[in-house]
């Protein structure tokens, strides 16, 4: 049995570690993963970076950030999968949630366009909004929804909270508004500090969340381990993506190592049933989290370049250069040779045009049979990936 050491934040998208662990699969492969809980992302990619750990439940952007040489940190770090898509859930405070019923907005929990529009309309000012990471989907899905809506960002001031946080920012007035991965959100609602404003799939139904990050030179020194560990992780998102587990994964998740939390509040998650209010107000989203179904585990390099072109945007860097840097940090070929022969039905081709599918879509794979979800942007756009290259 070969030991890592893997770090993870508190959160529900870190379930196919835990649960790799927890339920034998990693066993299966020959490892046994000490799981060690950090208290922030940036503790989390330190961990990581000076080889404190062997890999990590990670933000997806942060590997396209090293790959751009951004955010302060020059080891290179590869995303070997996708350990989750979706996850996260945008929410505001209590008070802010009563100007917003004030002013007639109906928590719909579905219409981005509206909600965005209506939170700045009854933001009274400046709106402090917290994110879990500079270099987060949070920070991007944020940043594409209100620039998408016309919003000036100056009038919008991001705050960094680490997620078990976020709540405590909320009662304490640093922050108006936040975006955060489950089951922090449902905390402030439970703690009557906030509400739930909108999951974060109304902004883009498929977005890539978290990923299993490795160093670059530990990925090439250890092939072995490197599809070792993708297998493990692999076998229990397939796990977790049957919602006739969704119990048993929520009871081992809430355990105190994990999230200690209670294993109620993260079962919304990964049912996606919420509870949005202190009103009790109840909420059904399809598709709130996923860990397998519809490639979900797999590292588009379309994705990562979409990654690296909103970074690139916003920080004034060669868009092509960006797009082709982020690609490589998706690491789709060793992906796939771990999965080749196990059982997996990898697509035939590793970028795709994002936001395109609006409906299930039957593509070229290994099997024949591989469906990919919606993965619309609430604004209609669509990011062509070749287009990013030129």
């Amino acid at each position: 049995m070969t030991a890592l050491q893997i770090g993870f934040i508190a959160l529900v998208d870190a379930a196919p570690l835990i649960v790799a662990q927890e339920l034998g699969f990693a066993a299966q492969e020959g490892l046994a993963l000490t799981l060690t809980r950090a208290p922030s992302w940036s503790t989390l990619r330190e961990m990581l970076a000076v080889g404190q750990i062997d890999a990590a439940h990670m933000l997806a952007p942060v590997p396209v950030a090293t790959a751009l040489g951004v955010g302060g940190v020059a080891t290179r770090i590869d995303a070997l999968a996708v350990l989750s898509v979706n996850g996260t859930m945008i929410g505001v405070s209590a008070a802010l949630a009563e100007r917003l019923r004030g002013r007639g907005y109906a928590f719909d929990f579905a219409d981005a366009t509206v909600a965005g529009r209506a939170l700045i309309a009854a933001a009274n000012g400046p709106l402090r909004i917290g994110v879990p990471f500079p270099f987060s989907m949070h920070a991007e899905l944020i940043h594409y929804w209100l620039a998408a809506l016309g919003e000036p960002m100056p009038g919008i001031s991001i705050h960094t909270v680490p997620p078990p946080l976020m709540a405590q920012a909320l009662a304490a007035g640093e922050i108006d508004a936040f975006c955060v991965g489950e089951p922090w959100g449902s905390v402030a609602v439970e703690a009557g500090v906030g509400a739930l404003l909108l999951p974060g799939t109304a902004i883009w139904a498929f977005a890539p969340e978290k990923v299993l990050a490795v160093r670059t030179d530990w990925a090439a020194g250890q092939p072995d381990l490197t599809a070792r560990l993708i297998r493990a992780v692999w076998q229990a998102g397939k796990w977790l993506d049957d919602a006739q587990n969704h119990i048993t994964a929520a009871e081992i998740l809430a355990r105190p190592a994990y999230l200690d939390v209670a294993a109620e509040i993260i079962e919304r998650a990964l049912s996606g049933r919420f509870v949005i209010s202190d009103r009790g107000e109840e909420r059904q989203t399809a598709a709130f989290i996923a860990f397998h179904h519809g490639a979900a585990g797999f590292p588009w390099r379309s994705q990562a370049a979409w990654i690296g072109s909103q970074l690139a945007g916003r920080l004034g860097l060669d868009p092509a250069t960006a797009a082709a840097a982020a690609r490589a940090a998706f690491r789709s070929d060793l992906y796939r040779q771990a999965l080749r022969g196990a059982g997996a039905d990898l697509p035939g081709a590793s970028e795709k045009a994002e936001g395109a599918v609006r409906h299930p879509l039957a593509v070229a794979s290994e099997s024949g049979k591989l469906f990919l979800r919606p993965d619309p942007f609430f604004d209609g756009r669509i990011f062509d990936p070749l287009s990013a290259s030129r």
